[in-house]
């Protein structure tokens, strides 16, 4: 593996450069790389820049938060695939990848467990006012009052925003509680829903109806600022809100001005609207939410365990591997775009 602050060995290996990673070496993709007769080449980019100049060289290209935009990819002279470290590629531009016939692929299946456990963790949490009686009996206040007040779960209604497979999961398990649980996804199947015991409903009754409302959208441009003013406006009086999907689905802003205005009793985000992991410089103090008790944030972690992010990294380098070598690779974005450019 080369590291690019030393001098790069001559070598006529398929070039794969892995973008960023946050995760302690590369040693995983490493592995599964040269035995496919790849170098591999890590950075830590934080621009785009970052990358226009291994661009044209490399065979492949592997992303964890790093942009893979036009101009990278317009550059791109050898590449066959892109591979992203994860299910969402909102931050390849996959129709320019499509133009230049490059592949892009995705990690799929590897942390519904996670995600849906995330998701319920937070919104019992939440619930339960445990950072409420935490914060109390620290301070010496040993009182059941310090989280009033606290509404039994069963019998009331959670909706789910998108039911993928991590919806689904988030389903399961919300349904131990009792809880009612409708949904809005206007891409499932009605035999589907029946089959996991919801109710399909649109977005509006979903607001009206859910005392939580659990998100699990991915990032598009239908997707984004899915909850803002209006719908938070729509919602029950004290209704919490959960989101483990992207963070750009829900405006912060319009969602700091109904917490703080009382409206919603709370709310637990796995990543804020701004993504700090896409960041190059990033500091809480830039979205008011953070000053807000009432408010749950973890750092895009749903995802989450020492096994997910062994598979996650795992698959991401099989998928380059295999392509390189010739072989169909597991999870692709754009194979039929691919296919339909060269019918």
């Amino acid at each position: 593996m080369t590291d690019r602050g030393s001098v790069a060995p001559r070598t006529d290996r398929p070039k794969v450069v892995i973008t960023d990673y946050d995760f302690g070496d590369v040693s995983v993709e490493t592995e599964i790389l040269e035995a496919a007769g790849a170098e591999v080449i890590a950075l830590q980019a934080k621009h785009e820049e970052d990358l226009f100049d291994l661009a044209p060289h490399c065979a492949a290209m592997m992303n964890q938060y790093a942009k893979i935009g036009r101009d990278t990819i317009t550059r791109m002279q050898k590449c066959e695939v892109i591979a992203r470290y994860g299910v969402g590629v909102d931050i390849v531009d996959v129709a320019t990848a499509t133009d230049k016939g490059i592949l892009v692929t995705n990690v799929q299946n590897y942390c519904t467990e996670e995600v849906a456990d995330h998701a319920i963790a937070l919104w019992l949490t939440l619930a339960r006012k445990l950072p409420d009686y935490d914060r109390a009996t620290h301070a010496g206040v040993w009182q059941w009052q310090s989280g009033q007040p606290v509404y039994r779960l069963r019998g009331r209604t959670m909706g789910v925003v998108s039911l993928g497979k991590i919806g689904q999961a988030i389903v399961a398990r919300a349904q131990a509680f009792g809880v009612d649980v409708i949904a809005y996804d206007p891409f499932l199947p009605a035999e589907v829903a029946a089959k996991l015991g919801v109710e399909l409903v649109s977005k509006a009754d979903l607001l009206a109806r859910s005392d939580y409302i659990l998100m699990q959208a991915p990032m598009t441009p239908e997707t984004h600022h899915f909850l803002s003013d209006a719908e938070f406006a729509a919602m029950k009086p004290g209704a919490i809100l959960v989101n483990t999907g992207r963070g750009p689905t829900v405006d912060n802003a319009a969602l700091f001005r109904a917490l703080s205005q009382g409206h919603l009793a709370a709310a637990g985000l796995d990543d804020p609207e701004e993504e700090p992991a896409k960041r190059a410089n990033w500091t809480p103090d830039d979205n008011p939410l953070f000053t807000l008790p009432n408010v749950l944030v973890t750092p895009h972690a749903a995802y989450y365990s020492e096994e997910s992010i062994l598979a996650a990294r795992v698959t991401a380098a099989t998928q380059v591997a295999k392509v390189l070598t010739g072989q169909e690779p597991d999870y692709t974005v754009n194979a039929d775009a691919l296919a339909a450019t060269t019918a």
